[in-house]
């Protein structure tokens, strides 16, 4: 996100940021955010990135 905004592409790094947190409101999170949050979804890293992406289309 940070590079995002860093060359200029503020809706880009929206975008990222608006889907990361739309993944973490609905707890499907990788490990060491799951065992800090009760009824977390707990999944591998590449499929919380996966998990991101579907939420950009949301």
């Amino acid at each position: 996100v940070m590079m995002l905004e860093h060359i200029g592409w503020q809706e880009a790094a929206d975008l990222v940021t608006h889907a990361y947190e739309r993944t973490l409101q609905q707890k499907i999170v990788t490990y060491d955010f799951a065992r800090q949050m009760d009824g977390a979804t707990e999944v591998r890293t590449s499929e919380f990135a996966t998990a991101i992406i579907r939420n950009m289309d949301a």
